[in-house]
């Protein structure tokens, strides 16, 4: 009977698409980073509302958070940050944008694997110290508006 030869197939000739791996990261995966950094550095706060509001989400959910700004170049992978925050009387500008911008860095650079070509730090304004603790105190911070805003009764 007829003997069948198996002929090997050679895989140099078949050509096979190569992979290619896209990871998109979001601004707003950014800003949440910055947030999380600035809420770790005392004398400072962010320009519109306070921390535990942004952290919470009770800012402006459409547009991200206010003050805090990022652009990616997706050729290079870098990302660029632009940070505006209030400061508290009294305090070191050159010392403190410095704390800002190493723990921005490294954070991001720590949490997205990207280079971070530029962080720019905005300082809007003075505020006292008897404000600095009004606004960073969460419960002084009404929830009760803020829910009103998210659950409307209107159709």
């Amino acid at each position: 009977m007829g003997e069948e030869k198996t002929r090997k197939v050679d895989t140099k000739e078949f050509e096979l698409p190569e992979t290619v791996f896209i990871r998109d990261i979001e601004n707003r995966v950014f800003q949440g980073i910055v947030l999380q950094c600035l809420a770790k550095v005392d004398g400072i706060t962010l320009v519109e509302g306070n921390f535990i509001d942004s952290i919470l989400g009770r800012g402006n959910v459409e547009g991200g958070i206010k003050g805090i700004y990022s652009e990616q170049d997706n050729k290079t992978h870098c990302v660029d940050i632009k940070v505006e925050v209030n400061i508290c009387y009294g305090v070191s500008i050159p010392e403190k944008a410095e704390e800002i911008q190493s723990k921005i860095t490294e954070e991001i650079t720590k949490m997205t694997g990207l280079h971070v070509s530029r962080v720019h730090v905005v300082f809007k304004n003075i505020v006292s110290p008897a404000q600095m603790k009004k606004m960073s105190d969460p419960s002084s911070a009404p929830l009760e508006s803020s829910l009103e805003d998210e659950y409307n009764d209107e159709f």
